[in-house]
C-alpha cells in the first residue's frame, strides 16, 4: 500500500485547482454583517459551483496570499464587508482607487489594498465585490439584507459569473 503524507495529498489538490476560478472570500464570522465573505465560502464549499473553489481569507487574508500564488488561478473573486454609504446588503464592485480614498472598514491586519495589489499582481483578472453591512459589532447577528447579498453573488456564480451588473461604489 502507497502511503502518502500531507504535503503529497495537498500538492495533488492544489494541482487539480491551479489555473481555475477562486472566491477570496475575507472577514470575521464573530464581527455582525463581516461574516458576509466567510458565509460565501461555507456556502460554495456545502454546494460547490463546477469551475469554482473557495478560500476563505478570514480575518487575515494576508496568511492566504501563497496558497493562492500556488493555486495561480486564471480569474479570482474577492468578497468582503465594506462601509460605502449605502443600504445594507448593498453590493458594489470596487478597485485600488476606491479602496484607498475612501474610508472603508477592515477589520483585517494589512490594508486592503496591499491585499488588492498583490492578487492582482498574482491574477489578470481580479473582481472586489463589497457588501455594505448594517453592524460590524463583536458577536452581533448579520443582517437579512447581508444574507439576500450573500445569496445574490452565490447565485451570480451559479449563473455563469458575470459581475458586470454590480455597478462600481460612487
Amino acid at each position: 500500500m502507497l502511503e502518502r503524507s500531507a504535503a503529497d495529498i495537498l500538492a495533488a489538490a492544489e494541482e487539480s485547482e491551479r489555473g481555475g476560478c477562486v472566491v477570496f472570500c475575507v472577514g470575521s464570522v464573530l464581527r455582525g454583517d463581516d461574516a458576509a465573505g466567510p458565509l460565501l465560502a461555507k456556502k460554495l464549499e456545502d454546494h460547490p459551483i463546477e469551475g469554482w473553489s473557495a478560500v476563505d481569507g478570514g480575518q487575515t487574508p494576508e496568511n492566504e496570499l501563497g496558497y493562492l500564488r500556488r493555486l495561480a488561478p486564471r480569474r479570482l473573486l474577492l468578497v468582503d464587508a465594506a462601509a460605502m454609504g449605502l443600504e445594507p446588503g448593498a453590493i458594489r464592485r470596487l478597485g485600488g482607487e476606491h479602496v484607498a480614498t475612501q474610508s472603508l472598514i477592515t477589520t483585517h491586519t494589512l490594508p486592503i489594498t496591499y491585499l488588492l495589489s498583490e492578487l492582482e499582481a498574482m491574477c489578470d483578472d481580479v473582481t472586489f465585490l463589497g457588501i455594505q453591512p448594517a453592524a460590524t459589532e463583536f458577536f452581533g447577528p448579520v443582517h437579512p439584507q447581508v444574507l439576500e447579498a450573500v445569496d445574490h453573488l452565490y447565485q451570480t456564480l451559479v449563473d455563469g459569473a458575470d459581475f458586470s451588473g454590480y455597478p462600481f461604489v460612487g
